[in-house]
């Protein structure tokens, strides 16, 4: 069974809206996630994305670095093992992952690993299965928030949202001792959908200190709140930390798809006057925009200029 909330997408196309609103908004609240089922996102798809990423991440270093642009700060193509890691937490995180933003896009352009043809197609139908289903459950946020349904979705339309494909490989005897596979960390942007991973590992940290796992179950897309809706809701969406934990067998390799759902880099992520009414009526967070938000994460975990 699955250790957080569930809900069901088609429940927001009925009669049951006011309730799939509630339940999914209050788990965002008290848990900073919630399990979805019900998504439109087509299963065979994510299979096939995961088969052509293990095909990417087993080619030679060298040609895997064609891809990798340290200009793009890591928001396009590669980026290779150890150079992520956590905010506040030096030692790199145990992954390298690959980033595909829309198309067309005012942002980056996409790289494609020309050794792989269907790569490009596959990552972006995902890309916009996932889009259309983020839209959804951004609409029901922004109900549950008292606003106009159109309001995130509107924040987050034609915004800087990314896929990315993250290979977790063995685990190294060398590696270094504080290194997980991803550190305890929060996602920076709106929401996250997290596609089922191959593997589990997920785990997050809980109001009482522990650390609660994640189960990765077939059909399920695990969803999180970010700390730019955090940061926008004055804190009554929980941005909650979590970690991926190093396998008993080392040697198990693991790949994961969480889908990061950002705003456009102008939008303002000053605290909602509804939201500080319903948090205490002082603003707990700082007025700036997403775009400075993520330059400021960028540089925190290593990937962008200090």
């Amino acid at each position: 069974m699955q250790t957080i909330p569930v809900v069901d997408l088609q429940d927001f196309f009925s009669a049951k809206k006011p309730a799939f609103v509630e339940k999914a908004g209050g788990a965002l609240k008290d848990f900073g996630f919630f399990a979805l089922e019900g998504h439109g996102v087509d299963h065979r798809l994510i299979e096939k994305a995961y088969s052509l990423s293990a095909t990417f991440f087993a080619l030679p270093e060298h040609q895997k670095k064609k891809y990798e642009d340290l200009n793009a700060k890591g928001q396009r193509g590669f980026t290779s093992f150890g150079r992520e890691h956590a905010k506040g937490h030096d030692a790199p995180d145990l992954k390298e992952f690959w980033h595909v933003g829309r198309e067309p896009s005012a942002y980056l352009p996409n790289l494609w690993p020309e050794e792989i043809p269907a790569f490009r197609e596959v990552m972006l139908e995902l890309f916009r299965q996932l889009d259309l289903c983020a839209a959804h459950l951004l609409e029901a946020c922004s109900i549950f928030l008292g606003e106009n349904p159109n309001l995130l979705p509107g924040m987050a339309r034609e915004g800087n949202t990314i896929l990315r494909i993250i290979n977790y490989p063995e685990i190294s005897a060398d590696r270094h001792p504080a290194s997980l596979r991803a550190a305890a960390h929060e996602d920076i942007n709106f929401i996250t959908l997290l596609c089922e991973a191959t593997a589990g590992g997920l785990e997050l940290l809980t109001r009482e200190g522990s650390w609660l796992p994640i189960h990765a179950l077939k059909g399920q897309i695990i969803v999180d709140t970010g700390d730019m809706l955090q940061n926008l809701s004055n804190g009554l969406l929980k941005s909650t930390t979590h970690r991926v934990v190093n396998p008993g067998n080392s040697r198990e390799q693991r790949f994961s798809m969480p889908f990061f759902v950002h705003p456009r880099s102008e939008v303002d992520l000053t605290p909602l006057p509804r939201t500080l009414e319903r948090t205490g009526g002082k603003a707990l967070y700082p007025s700036l925009s997403a775009g400075e938000y993520l330059e400021q994460r960028l540089r925190e975990i290593g990937l962008g200029k200090k």
